[in-house]
């Protein structure tokens, strides 16, 4: 098909380090152009990355006819604005996680006209090794699935890091915990009827630093879950069905230069099997399969309804948290 050509709203790490990167391996993509509100630190990032254009303003870059289709990972609190900006301009938006930060915020995009493409980036949607484990569970070869449980932290007290900022989206559940609501909803195949939250707030930062998170997604299923911002690094997944289970080893940072693997147990326990899979990039696959859907070559299966029901049930878990009580999304 023909190549998209994509813009880069702003030089943030996570565009910078990883998406990118997986983007121009891409054959079925062009990075065209990235933009900053620093021309200096576009040139310098278009230079090492190998793109041929850079912007000194998002506007600009909005503004130029050749861009089909933007990525926007700005931090939090500029999600919207700026997809909603990009959107009066023509584009596509693939919009980094969260796609908001309250369900409210969200509700906004569904003023987006019908023929442009909005979608959340939640990259593990197209990850070998997930794609893989959700046809297992769908198969029934672990049984029945009735739990999930996740593990997901990391270290940072850096004030000035932008998920140590309160007022605009910091702290783990909206940077990390969206990834065990997206991935639970991903392999139950539903949504969670009930949340209950235990939460621990930074006295400094106002963040949410520790959050355990229980989801019961009715017929005796549920997720249960640990993010923190502020413990050693770690994640991993179960997935525990009545005749085995399913562990992603490296289940959202997934290396794209060696195999990534899952573990996959009968009823014995710890004997089972590792599975490998080719060495791939998420974050390629994501933009490819975002660059299908704007050729009408597939459908888009996740957007903008599918964020904004994220955010509810993230809304969800930090009311259940202040309260004490379970909580309906």
């Amino acid at each position: 098909m023909q190549k998209v050509k994509w813009g880069i709203i702003s030089t943030a790490n996570i565009g910078v380090a990883k998406v990118i990167p997986g983007m121009l391996k891409s054959s079925e993509l062009e990075v065209s152009a990235i933009s900053s509100r620093n021309l200096k630190s576009a040139k310098s990032w278009a230079g090492q990355l190998g793109i041929p254009k850079a912007y000194g303003s998002y506007e600009e870059m909005l503004a130029d006819p050749e861009i089909e289709a933007v990525y926007n990972p700005l931090p939090n609190h500029l999600h919207v604005p700026l997809t909603l900006a990009a959107v009066k301009a023509g584009k596509h938006v693939l919009c980094e996680k969260p796609i908001a930060i309250t369900a409210r915020e969200a509700t906004k995009l569904r003023a987006v006209p019908k023929k442009t493409l909005v979608a959340e980036a939640f990259m593990v949607r197209h990850a070998l090794q997930w794609i893989d484990a959700r046809k297992r569970v769908k198969a029934g070869e672990i049984g029945e699935v009735r739990a999930i449980q996740v593990m997901f932290s990391y270290f940072n007290r850096d004030p000035h890091n932008v998920r140590n900022q309160a007022g605009i989206g910091g702290g783990g559940l909206l940077d990390i915990g969206c990834y065990p609501i997206t991935v639970a909803r991903y392999i139950f195949g539903g949504e969670p009827v009930k949340v209950a939250a235990t939460i621990d707030f930074d006295p400094k930062f106002k963040t949410d630093r520790l959050l355990g998170g229980m989801a019961d997604f009715g017929k005796g299923r549920h997720l249960t879950f640990t993010v923190s911002t502020q413990l050693a690094p770690f994640q991993r997944v179960q997935i525990m069905g009545t005749k085995g289970r399913i562990e992603i080893e490296i289940p959202f940072n997934a290396p794209p230069d060696k195999p990534n693997r899952i573990f996959v147990q009968g009823m014995e326990m710890n004997v089972g099997e590792w599975h490998s899979f080719p060495v791939s990039d998420q974050y390629m696959l994501e933009a490819e399969a975002f660059g299908r859907a704007i050729r009408k070559k597939e459908k888009l299966v996740w957007g903008i309804e599918d964020a904004i029901q994220s955010m509810k049930i993230i809304d969800a878990f930090f009311k259940a948290g202040k309260t004490g009580k379970w909580v309906k999304p």
